[in-house]
């Protein structure tokens, strides 16, 4: 199940946008099918997405701690599969 946020482009906006907490997200391309899954601390973990073209869009959730985003991102990892 993917994450109940609607798209964002992923650009230099949204990085900055992001905050500088825990989460999870999800990279997808332009037609928003979902490329990959991951977690940390989000505006981070999207400045080195941005800067390798991980991705052409984003969505994220952020939680409370690390190691629940980890939890929630290797689960829907598997429901992805």
């Amino acid at each position: 199940m993917p994450l109940q946020k609607a798209w964002t482009t992923l650009d230099r906006e949204a990085v900055a946008s992001a905050p500088d907490r825990p989460g999870v997200y999800e990279l997808g391309d332009e037609s928003g099918t979902v490329l990959s899954v991951g977690h940390g601390v989000l505006r981070d973990e999207l400045k080195t997405a941005l800067a390798y073209g991980d991705g052409d869009r984003v969505r994220w959730t952020e939680t409370h701690t690390l190691d629940r985003a980890g939890e929630l991102a290797a689960s829907h990892r598997e429901r992805l599969k």
